[in-house]
């Protein structure tokens, strides 16, 4: 997987390409603790993100946590297969998204 990261002000996006698995959630876990300070806005694009495994989705949910106490998480552009997963597991119910597949 890979991670571009754009920083403008607080607010920081994210965009994920490939997939955010076992072997990958610790890029994005790094990346998030290491750049989270002072952000209050995070976006995390995911038009270019394969597939999203259950160890991506308690990356994502600590960063939600984290981001409910500083400020707002965003979910832009997931595919279907992405969607679908965040539908099975209720994240879809906490989530903020932008752009979601149907």
């Amino acid at each position: 997987m890979l991670i571009d990261k754009q920083l403008n002000g607080t607010t920081m996006n994210l965009t994920l390409i490939g997939r955010l698995d076992l072997s990958t959630a610790p890029l994005l876990e790094k990346e998030l603790k290491n750049s989270l300070e002072g952000v209050t806005e995070l976006i995390i694009d995911m038009k270019y993100l394969d597939y999203i495994s259950s160890t991506g989705l308690r990356i994502l949910l600590q960063a939600h946590n984290k981001m409910a106490k500083d400020g707002s998480m965003l979910i832009r552009n997931p595919n279907k297969i992405v969607m679908e997963v965040f539908r099975v597991t209720g994240f879809d119910h906490f989530l903020q998204f932008e752009d979601r597949a149907v």
